[in-house]
């Protein structure tokens, strides 16, 4: 499969010299896609960006798919993550914000990292792969989800 290179990298160049207020939106549809040294799958999301007269407001909303294992029986599934965020990419550094982001002067702004950072954060400290998880078998290990073992069977008084 085909992964692009730079996956989340935006021309915004033709911003510059519009009036301010003036946006556009850019759709992004991805199979898998890699952010960084992470691989996520079924990649959607759009980017609003926007001319401010300190900058380039980017407004993002991503839908993404990433891997993970399930703390009850420790089985890898595709975990669904969202994240939405706003950065503004600085003319100059005298207007930067918090983010420190600063407009390249290629016009070019790589939403990877960000984006990759988004949607690491949504991903649950205990993720299931399902609520009703039965996990796995304290003394056997079996898979509790697969069937029961001998263990799981025991009545207890």
């Amino acid at each position: 499969m085909n992964i692009p290179r730079h996956p989340l990298r935006i021309n915004v160049g033709f911003l510059l010299n519009a009036p301010i207020g003036y946006s556009r939106d850019i759709h992004f549809d991805y199979p898998q896609i890699r952010l960084e040294d992470e691989y996520f799958t079924r990649f959607t999301g759009m980017v609003r960006v926007n001319r401010t007269p300190q900058g380039i407001l980017v407004q993002s909303d991503f839908l993404a798919f990433h891997t993970v294992e399930c703390v009850r029986c420790l089985e890898e599934f595709a975990q669904e993550l969202h994240c939405e965020f706003s950065e503004l990419y600085a003319f100059n550094r005298r207007s930067t914000t918090e983010s420190n982001l600063v407009l390249r002067e290629d016009g070019n702004i790589d939403l990877e990292s960000l984006a990759r950072e988004y949607l690491l954060i949504e991903i649950p400290i205990s993720p299931l792969c399902r609520p009703d998880c039965l996990g796995l078998c304290p003394e056997c290990g079996q898979n509790l989800n697969l069937g029961i073992c001998e263990h799981s069977v025991r009545v207890t008084d």
